[in-house]
């Protein structure tokens, strides 16, 4: 879980761990590409805009490094269509999420990438 408020990435990360999930939160879309070259994420739950590295930079970033990686984009901010826009340009789709979003919308999103993964052994 990546997002500048550390209150926002702190919270949601001890909710996905009650849920049984393995998470790490992370402060800035630098702090999670640094992160990702020493250790492998199955999902990487973003905020997009953040100070430096944006959301959608990073989720690039680390997609090279993990090109398996889900990547979920949550924001809030309608600055965020042209961003998306331009990474389609490039050829980057990611998923996104509208802020402001329920933990559970986030939980269940989380267990169908789960269910899918398990499904393909």
């Amino acid at each position: 879980m990546v997002d500048d408020e550390p209150m926002i990435a702190n919270t949601l990360e001890e909710i996905l761990r009650k849920f049984g999930f393995e998470a790490d939160a992370a402060y800035s879309g630098n702090e999670a590409v640094v992160r990702a070259q020493s250790q492998t994420y199955d999902v990487l739950l973003t905020d997009v805009m953040m100070p430096g590295l944006n959301g959608i930079q990073a989720a690039t970033e680390i997609r090279k490094a993990h090109p398996d990686c889900k990547v979920i984009l949550v924001s809030g901010n309608a600055n965020t269509a042209e961003l998306l826009k331009e990474a389609e340009q490039s050829g980057v789709h990611f998923e996104v999420i509208a802020k402001p979003v329920h933990p559970m919308v986030i939980i269940e999103r989380l267990q169908d990438i789960e269910k899918e993964r398990d499904s393909r052994g």
